[in-house]
């Protein structure tokens, strides 16, 4: 069953011949200003698996470290997105429609979240990237 996903405004939208992935919580600072919020839930996609349905045209792209980076609706300001040497290898969960069936695996970076965020007992968490 195919996945889809759309940004905010609705004129770019993509599917997903397959399922996501690996789905993670990064608590970074970097995190916290791209996703507007206390930190990203992502998740990986197949290489050949994704494909922008409509308003490919309408992306912006940021690298944020050489050969990765981010995607962005130029209208609305959705991260959609993360790439890697050009092609897209993740998603980001808010943006997906219905149930992807994956749950947040772990959290990461979470020595460097926001003072006032608090991480829930209990879940799989890295003071950096995952080990």
């Amino acid at each position: 069953m195919a996945l889809t996903g759309e940004c905010f405004c609705g004129e770019i939208q993509y599917r997903i011949e397959g399922t996501v992935k690996d789905a993670r919580s990064c608590h970074c600072s970097r995190c916290r200003k791209a996703f507007s919020s206390q930190a990203s839930s992502y998740a990986l996609v197949e290489a050949g698996q994704f494909t922008w349905s409509q308003g490919e045209h309408l992306l912006s792209s940021y690298e944020t470290h050489p050969g990765f980076g981010l995607q962005f609706c130029s209208l609305c300001g959705s991260t959609l997105c993360g790439t890697h040497n050009g092609a897209v290898h993740g998603v980001t969960l808010g943006c997906l429609n219905g149930n992807p069936n994956v749950e947040i695996g772990y959290h990461i970076y979470v020595a460097s979240k926001a003072a006032w965020e608090v991480i829930p007992q209990g879940v799989t968490t890295y003071n950096e990237g995952a080990e």
